[in-house]
């Protein structure tokens, strides 16, 4: 959209459907609407519809979702693991580099043959991202993807009735 000034500029309409839709009603309270029924900022504007023929938008349910309980359990489940998880694959993963750079002696030591430590710890990294995927999938399917299902369905629930 290009930007015209001067006087045979077009106005923006303040009832344009798209001015600003994106921000509408994201991080306020459902109750931001003064009990005389004006907006959140004490003026009644073209489109503002008083309380009792208010539909509830998709941005209301969400927010509701988002600060359910059952969503900030599963929230809580997920954190717990994956924090804790890529603290150690991080640090992990940084042994190996700084052993390698730091102490090429203890890298080149022979275990087997011609496999040195670091053969081994370089097959231990590739080892431990399929282990870590293997049990992040686990984890996921037992403690947290019935809970999002069940979350999933509500909020599908809530926005088709939204559309009736």
């Amino acid at each position: 959209m290009e930007k015209h000034e001067g006087p045979g500029a077009p106005a923006v309409r303040i009832d344009d459907p798209w001015y600003d839709a994106l921000a509408s009603g994201w991080g306020e309270p459902a109750d931001a609407e003064a009990p005389d029924g004006e907006g959140a900022h004490g003026a009644v504007g073209p489109g503002d519809v008083p309380r009792q023929q208010r539909v509830r938008s998709a941005a209301d349910i969400y927010l509701e979702v988002q600060r359910s309980a059952a969503f900030q359990e599963v929230r809580g489940r997920y954190r717990r693991f994956v924090i804790p998880a890529v603290l150690a694959f991080l640090l992990w993963y940084l042994a190996y580099v700084v052993a390698a750079t730091a102490a090429p002696g203890l890298m080149a030591l022979p275990v087997v043959g011609v496999i040195n430590v670091a053969m081994l710890a370089g097959l231990g990294q590739f080892l431990s991202t399929f282990l870590l995927t293997w049990a992040y999938a686990r984890h996921a399917r037992l403690r947290r993807d019935r809970a999002a299902l069940e979350l999933r369905w509500d909020t599908q629930e809530m926005t088709r009735g939204m559309q009736r």
